[in-house]
């Protein structure tokens, strides 16, 4: 069974969320990549305001590609996640959700979804064109300057996807991965 859930993410929604459970995502999500992930770590780390509040979000681990005529982005596939594991614990303290990406997360990183009640979320690595078709709209938010890897906000509609670790820390995920 798919379970079709809406952005921003309710607590129960999160709480119903189980490892393995497939879902189709729809409404509005945040992207960013290593780039803008180490500047949003930055500006915590100094105690300055972010740029985009991520209180309730989930964001997208993605850099996508330059959209053809009539469609929002070009091919959006995830990008491994582990690369944002540094910065995660320190978003999920401020607040963030969600995380979409693809591959396995840090010990740190799944301690701070249990203590935060987040749920990460695995798209399919390979089907960047087809993941493109369920983004809706785009709109950059902040660090135009990295080009692909700036924070966007994707309005998205059955975006597919499967629930890889949930906020009890149950994981389909294969150890030592």
């Amino acid at each position: 069974m798919i379970k079709r859930i809406t952005l921003p993410l309710s607590e129960e929604v999160i709480k119903d969320l189980k490892a393995g459970d497939s879902v189709l995502i729809s409404g509005e999500m945040l992207t960013g990549r290593d780039a803008a992930h180490k500047r949003l770590h930055e500006l915590i780390e100094k105690g300055e305001e972010l740029p985009v509040d991520i209180k309730g979000e989930t964001i997208y681990y993605v850099g996508p590609a330059p959209a053809k005529p009539g469609h929002a982005v070009g091919p959006a596939g995830p990008t491994s996640s582990y690369r944002m594991d540094k910065y995660a614990p320190a978003l999920l303290d401020r607040g963030l959700k969600g995380m979409i990406g693809k591959g396995k997360r840090s010990d740190e990183v799944i301690g701070s979804m249990i203590k935060n009640g987040c749920v990460y979320f695995a798209a399919i690595g390979g089907a960047a064109a087809l993941i493109s078709r369920s983004i809706k709209s785009c709109e950059t938010l902040a660090y135009e300057d990295l080009g692909t890897e700036a924070i966007y906000r994707f309005t998205v509609e059955d975006f597919p996807a499967i629930v890889a670790i949930d906020c009890y820390g149950n994981s389909v995920l294969a150890k030592g991965n």
